[in-house]
């Protein structure tokens, strides 16, 4: 079981800054390999990825059960930042690190957006259809009370995904009944597959709007590993305390790769061949390719 502990040693951050490297050559060489995908919003949540998976998360890849029971519980709700789910997933063992090469082809377990009928281990939901992850999170937190289980529930949302009414439903919700083992996270980027969030529909204030559904509101950098940190032990410390807790994770678009930072161009085009070699040669290989 991998457990949380406080990250204090320079070595540990830069072990998991490595690891966010290479999660990212791995994102661009799959959404490449089939020419399809969403590399921007993946390689700007390659750090959360890793955070949570090698620090974070009360998590094992051998006793992983479709319930969760006794352990945390992540779900990607934005799922078309599979590639970085799917990477660090293999790079915690959940499956073997070759498989990510059959990333969106026919038969794979690694569809476009996380799947369930294929039984990839790690995936507990099919998501992606947006707005919908946050209203499962409540019901697992809501099941985990029920069975007296002293786990967290996680979600991951994109900020675009905000748009949608079910989101603030179920925000309402979780505030109301005070779901106090529940942490969402808002990848906060201000970028949609449209463009800015702002031009395609403005959400406002942000923190005054969790704030007023009665949440307790979190803001950090999501590609600063030590201030991310941070902040989700932060957030697991806000818990049990009979308000849910969410973090606006304020990320770039495409984060790694200098022609892709901040353009939100890149949300869905995968690199070609030129593109692809220059994108690599900004990311050093760490662990070693698949």
């Amino acid at each position: 079981m991998t457990n949380t502990k406080t990250f204090n040693k320079e070595a540990s951050i830069l072990a998991l800054q490595n690891l966010a490297t290479q999660v990212r050559r791995d994102i661009l060489r799959m959404v490449h390999g089939v020419k399809s995908g969403h590399p921007g919003g993946s390689l700007g949540c390659a750090d959360f990825f890793v955070a949570m998976y090698f620090e974070i998360l009360n998590h094992s890849p051998e006793l992983f059960s479709m319930d969760g029971y006794g352990e945390d519980v992540f779900l990607l709700s934005n799922g078309h930042l599979s590639p970085a789910w799917y990477s660090v997933l293999a790079r915690s063992e959940y499956f073997h690190t070759a498989e990510l090469s059959t990333f969106r082809k026919l038969n794979s377990r690694l569809q476009g957006h996380p799947a369930t009928q294929e039984g990839l281990p790690g995936i507990r939901i099919a998501s992606g259809s947006l707005g919908q992850g946050l209203s499962v999170a409540i019901g697992i937190a809501r099941a985990k009370k029920l069975n007296n289980g002293p786990n967290l529930v996680y979600v991951l949302m994109g900020d675009g995904e905000t748009q949608e009414g079910q989101v603030w439903e179920a925000a309402m919700y979780a505030g109301a009944k005070k779901i106090d083992n529940l942490i969402a996270v808002v990848d906060y980027n201000k970028k949609q597959i449209d463009g800015d969030t702002d031009d395609v529909l403005p959400m406002g204030d942000m923190k005054a709007k969790w704030k007023s559904f009665g949440w307790k509101v979190l803001e950090t950098n999501g590609n600063n590993m030590k201030g991310l940190l941070e902040t989700l032990h932060k957030a697991i410390k806000a818990t049990g305390k009979n308000i849910p807790v969410i973090i606006l994770m304020k990320t770039e678009m495409g984060y790694g790769v200098d022609f892709m930072t901040g353009n939100y161009k890149w949300h869905g085009a995968p690199p070609n061949d030129e593109e692809l070699a220059n994108a690599l040669s900004q990311l050093e290989e760490t662990l070693g390719d698949y």
